[in-house]
This record gives structure tokens, sequence and C-alpha cells, in this order.
């Protein structure tokens, strides 16, 4: 094992949010930064439809689940296999094929979502440069589909490495939401170089800027 690898183990076992997950039945310690994000942003209501990407092992679908309540949806999409969450329909399959993408909108037979969550993150290779480089490119990724699938006035959560085309990144949401903001969440490792984009509003991708906060 490498020596980040032996770092990655210490820490994970030392981690309070990995602690509390077990704790509280929740399948990943990434539960907590969408909790986080719900305290700060008005996100998921009663009786939303709500689509995770890259929802594996399941944790933000399991608050969201839990948010909609029985009169609301959660669709699960990932191309790892995902043990059953009451409440959330699940689609094995990658996001980036085409293919994947078809079964989503046949599942969603014509109902847009509320709100678009994505934790999905590149396979890293320990160059932050191309690690960002795919971040932005998976990131772009989601905010195409959001132009498909989001309703007018959806709101939309998307992870991004730092880097770079970040600020253009972040010019891009603020072209496509009345209102759009980087967040890090306290549960977010402070080593990590991840950062959330949150859009509220949903407008689509050609309109003029509103506003955009850091």
């Amino acid at each position: 094992m490498s020596r980040s690898s032996k770092r990655w183990v210490r820490d994970h076992r030392k981690d309070p949010y990995v602690k509390k997950a077990r704790q509280e039945n929740y399948r990943a310690r990434s539960a907590y930064k969408l909790l986080q994000m719900l305290e700060r942003f008005p996100l998921i209501r009663p009786g939303d439809l709500v689509i995770d990407l890259g929802a594996a092992p399941g944790g933000w679908s399991q608050v969201a689940a839990t948010r909609v309540g029985r009169r609301g949806r959660v669709v699960a999409v990932d191309r790892l296999g995902m043990a059953p969450i009451p409440g959330v329909d699940l689609l094995r399959g990658d996001f980036g094929d085409a293919g994947t993408v078809d079964s989503l909108l046949e599942v969603l037979a014509g109902r847009q979502a509320d709100l678009l969550l994505s934790d999905m993150a590149p396979s890293t290779t320990g160059m932050a440069s191309l690690d960002h480089d795919q971040s932005v490119t998976l990131a772009r990724m989601v905010l195409d589909l959001a132009v498909g699938v989001l309703r007018p006035k959806g709101a939309l959560v998307l992870k991004v490495f730092q880097g770079r085309d970040l600020p253009a990144l972040q010019r891009e949401m603020a072209g496509r939401f009345r209102t759009a903001r980087t967040w890090k969440p306290p549960a977010s490792r402070a080593r990590s170089v991840e950062v959330y984009l949150v859009g509220l509003g949903f407008r689509g991708p050609c309109e003029p800027h509103h506003r955009t906060t850091g």
C-alpha cells in the first residue's frame, strides 16, 4: 500500500462523518454534504422529482428520498450496481453513454426534474491539471443534460475540481440560473479540491447573466 493510501485509510477511520454515517445508517459520509447544502439552499420540497447522477453507493439518494416523501420520486443513475433504497428508482448505466441518457428519458416519461444532482468525479490520475480538466468535462455534460431534463426554475448541484477553468464554468452556471453559487460544505475534506456549483431558478443556456456569488 502506498503512503498516500495508508494516509487515506488512517484519515477515513478517524473521520467523524464516517462514524456518524454508520450511526445514522447512511451509506456514505457524502450524505452530510447534501444535508448541509439543504440547510443553506432551498433545493428539495416534498413531492419533487430528483435525479441523482453518480449515485453509488446511495448516500445522496437516501437523503433526497427522505426529503421528497411518498409523493416525490428519486431516480438514481450510476454505472455501478446499488442495493435498493426505498423510494428510489435505480438506473444502472454510464452517464457518458447516449443509451443511458435515453433510458433516463424513458424513465422520466416526459416529466421534468425539479432538482438535478451530480456528485460525479473522474477517476483521478494524481495530475491536478488533468483531473481538473476531466471534472470540468463531466460538469459541462451535466449542464447539457439539464437543458433536456430540468424544469423551468428548477435547481442543480454539481461537483467540480478547482482549477483554471472554474471561473468559466461559474459564468456558464450564471447564464443558466437566476442564482449561481459556489460552495464547499463543511463535510468536504479540507484537503480536497472539490467544490459544488449550486444553481437556483433554471432558465436555459442562452439568457443574459443575472448574478453569481462565490
